[in-house]
């Protein structure tokens, strides 16, 4: 499931720093606007403790872990909408993402230029949403005028798509993104084909100064991004894209001993890795044995089947039953036997749901 975050924000805030740790691509980072041009890709491991137990019982020969995709995506500024520095670019390369990590810059450091020449979150901020939504304004007005005039003619479907344009251009011109307007399944089906850029799931990232990161979000210079998330119900966070990228570089045990000297429990990259799954509304399955320990990445609310045909279609096309345990009743008791024996192991059929975390043996025949 080839799931991308495009990371967002103004230049010189620590996009591509923080990209570099991510995914150890080694995208350029310096310190002039526009440093990106094209988006720098990269496929990144999602951190699950819960596989870790799995490869720790099982000890299989081969262990592959669920992935996302981070976008690097080129910084915006004022006037982007309009093509202002490298906009058109910019946008076209959000669209093409699945949700929005925005990384806004609260820190200060003489030696690497702002922009706008200050440190203010709460600006930073408006001006990438606003950016988004002059954009949305453009798409959604074109659909609005489009509707207005086959609808002209009593089409039913053109009526509905005039109605839901018409309220969506009303909310972004008051500031509102598509995210938060609390639109029915309906109406979004109406705004899927313009891939609105507001209408995508958002985690902020503050970074913060290496001596603030353990203040997490108690850290004042975070305040204004806790209260915008507030507003959009969204997730913020706390990172120091300096700690992360220096922590890329170490061997694990050198990343404890590093972590310990900061006070830090896990690199803050872990954290961002598992909102961002979390924020796509992802869950994980796994398959398990001696050969191979696996997770799989599936939409919340996958029926089994389903779930099955993420391994091979023909486990969808000939699906008879899914067995199905938990990951930790397995690691707590030690073997499937031993699940087995405590009545924990599970048959279930075509209707159900696979579950986050669930171990399963699909049974099929074709």
């Amino acid at each position: 499931m080839a799931l991308s975050v495009g990371i967002v924000g103004l230049p010189n805030v620590g996009k591509s720093t923080l990209f570099n740790a991510l995914s150890n691509a080694g995208a350029e980072a310096a310190n002039y606007p526009f440093c990106t041009i094209d988006p720098n890709v990269g496929v990144v491991p999602v951190p699950d403790p819960r596989m870790d137990a799995l490869v720790k019982l099982y000890e299989p020969l081969s262990v592959v872990p669920t992935t996302m995709e981070f976008v690097d995506i080129a910084g915006l500024v004022r006037g982007a909408s309009k093509g202002e520095g490298l906009g058109n670019q910019f946008l076209a390369h959000i669209r093409s993402v699945d949700a929005i990590c925005h990384v806004v810059r609260c820190f200060v450091d003489d030696n690497i230029i702002h922009v706008d020449g200050r440190i203010d979150p709460a600006s930073d901020m408006e001006v990438i949403d606003t950016e988004l939504m002059l954009r949305d304004l453009q798409s959604v007005e074109a659909r609005r005028d489009r509707a207005r005039k086959q609808s002209k003619g009593g089409d039913a479907d053109e009526k509905h798509a005039l109605d839901v344009t018409e309220r969506v251009w009303a909310a972004l011109e008051r500031g509102v993104p598509v995210r938060a307007q609390g639109l029915s399944a309906d109406d979004l089906a109406v705004l899927e084909p313009l891939s609105l850029l507001t209408g995508k799931p958002v985690l902020y990232v503050a970074n913060v100064a290496e001596s603030a990161v353990t203040r997490d979000l108690d850290e004042p210079a975070v305040k204004p991004v806790l209260a915008r998330a507030k507003a959009e119900g969204a997730e913020v966070v706390v990172i120091s894209a300096a700690i992360e990228s220096e922590i890329a570089t170490l061997d694990k045990a050198d990343q404890r001993e590093f972590l310990q000297g900061v006070g830090l429990a896990e690199p803050g990259l872990h954290k961002l890795i598992r909102k961002a799954y979390a924020l796509l509304d992802l869950v994980t399955f796994f398959t398990a044995g001696k050969q191979e320990v696996r997770a799989w990445t599936i939409r919340r609310g996958t029926a089994a089947p389903q779930a099955a045909g993420k391994i091979h279609t023909d486990f969808e096309r000939g699906f008879i039953r899914a067995e199905v345990q938990r990951w930790n009743d397995l690691v707590e008791l030690g073997s499937e036997l031993a699940v087995k024996q405590k009545g924990l192991l599970r048959l279930e059929g075509k209707e159900y749901i696979v579950q986050d975390g669930d171990v399963v043996h699909f049974r099929f025949n074709v």
